[in-house]
């Protein structure tokens, strides 16, 4: 069974029953040295290929993605009752890509990446605002260098639904060298 195929049907019932950002997902990251890191994003992308989120790759996230090119993700939807985990290993996506989709995101949100130094502290709200006044100035706005999609590659795929009688149904899908996935069940 193609475990795509199945994420794909879950995701749709899960668009038309969640309240909102049914592409809400947990990261999770680590540094070289192993300490985690986990915070939801949005994946703006997803398939085969992998699942994409965009960030600033000066955050801290990006960073340890920079030294540990490896994650986690897990994806839940309450309304459904189905949670979906991945884990692999994590890429850039490509610079046309990530310009397209800059180039797509209103003008609030490419103002907020471009002023953001995401996860650094911030002195105080007044200097962002500023900062996104200063931009705001710019007729157009180009995709800052920090700010790009990463990719995480699915290696594992666990596909989790749960019932009331606490006996949850949980396949896992590893994925061979030659590309196929192999399938088997886990204890709930």
């Amino acid at each position: 069974m193609d475990p795509f195929r199945i994420f794909e049907e879950w995701y749709e019932e899960a668009k038309a029953s969640e309240p909102r950002d049914a592409n809400a997902m947990v990261v999770a990251t680590a540094t070289s040295d192993g300490a985690p890191s986990a915070r939801y994003v949005l994946f703006k992308d997803h398939g085969p290929g992998g699942f994409v989120f965009y960030t600033n790759l000066e955050s801290r996230k990006g960073l340890e993605l920079a030294t540990n090119p490896r994650a986690a993700i897990a994806i839940h939807w309450k309304s459904t009752y189905k949670q979906v985990r991945i884990e692999g290993p994590v890429e850039q996506v490509d610079d046309a890509t990530a310009d397209a989709y800059f180039a797509s995101r209103g003008r609030d949100k490419q103002l907020a990446a471009s002023a953001s130094q995401q996860s650094r502290e911030l002195p105080s709200e007044d200097l962002f605002e500023a900062r996104i006044e200063e931009l705001d100035k710019l007729d157009v706005l180009s995709r800052p260098a920090h700010w790009s999609g990463l990719r995480v590659i699915p290696e594992r795929i666990e596909l989790w639904e749960g019932n009331e009688s606490r006996t949850h149904h949980r396949r896992l899908f590893v994925k061979q060298e030659d590309g196929s996935w192999t399938e088997s069940l886990l204890y709930p």
